[in-house]
């Protein structure tokens, strides 16, 4: 049981450890940029939901992001009727496990497992490994199981001598080989996009938890002074 506790204890610093074999990309998102939000739930409908669901999600939460209960129904609900279910996808696990050698996994608290800096870089490093079952790699996870659904959009990149460096040395760099339909800064934006709904998704109520404790501490704050004085008044004679 001890050896147990001792190996959970250390996950954390096999992660970070994991994060510092490669420099990640600052992710340019902002939690309170509704619309930015708004663009990355409907990317993640389109293009996640099919493989990864999101069981812990409602579609009724995107009404805290300004969105109708109609404009939800009538652009992001593919998989259900009811604006009360959660985001779960119709591939069944077998069959997941088939096609990709492993299921797909829930998408519901993968920015606070993973971090949106090294989302933003996952979904910006993929390219093209003929070695590869799906044909496809990743800097960020290398081996993935996963294709790169966003290829389209990104285009196909490719894994090249860095330049001014000799083969022998094996510093490699990624160029974009094959333009996608969007230019490199538009596609960061979309990935950011997405990568701002994923932080969204993993706390819906981020924003209305640090809300009420500014007005917590505010209040605590104003408090303080009338305790202080009370306090004062009752003590000057003991003091």
């Amino acid at each position: 049981m001890k050896a147990a506790r001792f190996l959970i204890l250390l996950i954390p610093l096999v992660a970070t450890a994991a994060n510092e074999e490669m420099k990640l990309d600052r992710a340019p998102i902002d939690p309170r940029d509704a619309v930015s939000i708004q663009r990355g739930a409907q990317v993640f409908v389109n293009y996640c939901l099919s493989c990864h669901g999101a069981e812990a999600m409602r579609y009724n939460r995107l009404e805290e992001l300004g969105l109708t209960e109609q404009q939800i129904e009538d652009n992001l609900m593919f998989a259900t009727d009811k604006i009360g279910d959660t985001m779960t996808v119709a591939m069944r696990r077998s069959d997941a496990k088939t096609w990709f050698g492993v299921p797909p996994p829930d998408l519901s608290v993968m920015a606070r497992a993973r971090g949106a800096d090294w989302l933003y870089t996952y979904l910006r490093t993929f390219y093209r490994d003929d070695s590869r079952e799906t044909g496809w790699n990743n800097l960020a996870f290398p081996n993935v199981s996963m294709p790169h659904v966003l290829y389209e959009q990104q285009g196909q990149q490719v894994l090249k001598p860095h330049p001014g460096q000799e083969v022998e040395t094996g510093v490699q760099t990624l160029v974009l080989e094959s333009p996608g339909k969007l230019s490199p800064d538009d596609y960061d934006k979309l990935t950011a996009d997405l990568v701002n709904y994923l932080v969204f998704m993993s706390e819906p109520a981020r924003e209305t938890r640090i809300r009420i404790g500014y007005a917590v501490l505010i209040f605590f704050g104003v408090l303080f002074v009338p305790v202080y004085l009370l306090k004062k008044e009752y003590w000057k004679d003991v003091h």
